[in-house]
């Protein structure tokens, strides 16, 4: 965030195409600050997971998969593990495909190498064109539910959110958390619904969820990452998980 609390606004060089890449080595743990770029935003990692969150919405992202994020949307993009990020902007005005809300796209292999081939410096502007337009007819859109929840601002919700996002495998109660903060659990059960608009168990849940993704998408087995996240065996995970998402987390990176 600016000093002001303004996201950060971040303006792409102009091409001659519809699209400039740009791509880069992101060292593991780093986040980006939010911001946001006048020009349509493809987030893309050819090596390594990349994560997405926009607003509320919490997209993790493989080699297999990038985000379609429309211009002007504030966004934050990290990595939990190291990543080389590649992000591919396309001129509003001459780009013939637009969603309207972050999408989820399916990369394929010979999108892939699409985008592999437009990302070097020596492919001349006739190339360019021809490869960005089957580019646009390749980029495929995979429903998915979006996983993440809105942090808390103020005490004492706040203060019980960052333990829980640093460690999702604290398996603390309410009422146990309610006593690190000096509250009761009544109250810090109101907090969370009223900043938050959910409940403190569901509220717990997404956050679980969320940090299990990059550990899904690197191939981690489900009983690791059952572990990692405060789920005691790796069905009770999967029965959260498709109880909020609608599918195995099997299923959330293959179809």
């Amino acid at each position: 965030m600016s000093p002001n609390g303004q996201s950060l606004v971040i303006s792409a060089p102009a091409g001659p195409t519809a699209m400039v890449f740009g791509a880069g080595a992101i060292p593991a743990g780093l986040w980006f600050d939010e911001h946001a770029h006048p020009q349509h935003q493809i987030a893309w990692a050819t090596r390594g997971v990349i994560t997405v969150e926009v607003g509320e919405g919490h997209w993790v992202l493989p080699p297999t998969r990038a985000l379609w994020i429309p211009g002007n949307v504030p966004h934050r993009t990290g990595t939990l593990d190291g990543a080389t990020l590649s992000g591919i902007f396309l001129d509003p005005q001459r780009s013939p495909v637009a969603f309207a809300v972050p999408t989820m796209l399916r990369v394929t292999p010979l999108l892939h190498e699409l985008f592999v081939h437009l990302i070097a410096e020596d492919t001349a502007p006739g190339q360019r064109r021809h490869a960005e337009a089957v580019v646009f007819d390749l980029l495929d859109p995979v429903e998915v539910v979006p996983i993440g929840a809105r942090m808390p601002e103020l005490a004492p919700a706040r203060p019980v959110a960052d333990l829980l996002t640093a460690n999702p495998a604290d398996t603390r109660t309410l009422a146990e958390l309610a006593t690190t903060v000096a509250v009761s659990p009544r109250t810090l059960a109101r907090a969370f619904q009223a900043e938050t608009g959910i409940t403190f168990g569901q509220w717990r849940t997404q956050v679980r969820l969320a940090a299990s993704l990059p550990l899904l998408a690197t191939g981690l087995p489900l009983a690791g990452i059952a572990t990692r996240i405060g789920y005691t065996t790796p069905s009770a995970y999967v029965a959260a998980f498709r109880r909020e998402v609608g599918v195995s987390p099997g299923r959330y990176f293959t179809r």
